[in-house]
């Protein structure tokens, strides 16, 4: 659209609209969620009746939840991916070096994902998926590569630094180790939207939420005149990231209409992986790594349940929760689905506000 159409402003000037980033992210949304709605349904089926008993589930979980779960199909990612990745290359500007970086990353970690679900359908077993140790090293590789890339096209004097939120100017050059803290913001994001996705609807909005913000972000932080406003760092070139943000939200919009409770399909590592990895890859761009950690912290409240869980029952012998992710755990308190799923959506909508705060408070 923005290659072809906008080119037609010269002439006319109703194409003009095709040249401004916000009416291309509106685009985007509408062109995803289409997209999802056209080709959902008979995605959906296919998965059915390729995976049989559908995604293995926790055996140790609740029995309601196992019993609910059961039969569902997973790989719904690839509904996501597809819609998203689609309505992106149609709306965005193709000559943007962040579009192509922010893609490769969803792809790449979507892949992986893929495999994963592939292996576990495979084994008709929740556990033996792809070896964690490839699985992580081939995500490393990705995260790195990606930002050596956004390294090189970011030529500000900040470009390998650590921004602080909520501090005008506090910054920390990470130097050459920028590389490693960058992959490990890129894959952390793409692990921890993994473990949150355990129950219907849990995990897409919080993930759309985010990517609201971080369009919001992108945008600001590619325009000179709104990052000199709010005394936020000028990335040129961002802003093109909102069009893909919009595309992640229709995506995932069109996606929670089939996985509202009781969900037709899981988007499973395939598309958890892949948001988890975009959002990452995108707070590293734009410079506001710390910010994604307050946004997303619903997903580093779900990370971190696992890391004490696992930490204290190796060291002590004892649990902390009575299962993990914690979503799990409130489970076996007697919670309601319904009941989790939205108070987390509530959390999450608490935190992106403190995150958006960043961009005022300094």
């Amino acid at each position: 659209m923005f290659h072809f159409l906008a080119q037609l402003g010269d002439g006319f000037s109703f194409f003009n609209v095709f040249r401004y980033i916000t009416f291309r992210t509106g685009g985007a949304v509408v062109t995803a969620l289409f997209f999802v709605f056209l080709f959902g349904p008979s995605t959906i089926e296919k998965l059915a009746k390729l995976q049989g008993n559908g995604q293995p589930i926790q055996e140790d979980g609740p029995q309601s939840h196992i019993i609910k779960k059961a039969g569902t199909p997973t790989m719904g990612g690839l509904i996501i991916l597809a819609s998203m990745v689609g309505s992106t290359l149609l709306w965005a500007n193709l000559g943007n070096v962040y579009i192509w970086v922010v893609l490769l990353v969803t792809i790449g970690f979507g892949a992986i994902g893929f495999y994963d679900d592939y292996l576990k359908i495979k084994k008709a077993s929740n556990n033996n998926g792809f070896s964690g140790k490839l699985r992580l090293t081939l995500e490393a590789f990705i995260g790195v590569l990606a930002c050596i890339v956004l390294a090189q096209v970011n030529q500000a004097e900040y470009s390998t630094s650590l921004l602080f939120p909520f501090v005008k100017d506090l910054s920390i050059d990470l130097g050459l180790f920028f590389f490693a803290f960058g992959a490990f913001v890129i894959l952390g994001a793409g692990n921890a939207v993994n473990l949150t996705d355990g129950l219907d609807g849990l995990a897409i909005v919080p993930v759309m939420i985010a990517a609201a913000c971080f369009g919001l972000i992108a945008y600001l932080v590619g325009n000179i005149t709104f990052s000199d406003y709010l005394l936020v760092n000028f990335v040129p070139g961002t802003g093109e990231l909102a069009v893909f943000c919009g595309a992640l939200i229709g995506a995932g919009l069109g996606f929670l209409w089939f996985n509202a409770p009781p969900a037709q399909i899981f988007m499973g590592d395939t598309g958890s992986l892949a948001l988890g990895g975009a959002l990452g890859s995108i707070a590293v761009a734009t410079k506001h790594e710390i910010v994604l950690a307050i946004i997303g912290g619903l997903f580093v409240l779900e990370t971190l349940s696992v890391i004490v869980q696992v930490t204290s029952y190796k060291l002590t012998g004892k649990r902390v929760f009575r299962m993990a992710p914690i979503h799990h755990h409130f489970e076996h308190l007697g919670w309601t689905e319904s009941q989790i799923v939205i108070r987390f959506w509530i959390i999450s909508v608490v935190l992106a506000l403190i995150g958006l705060s960043s961009l005022k408070l300094r």
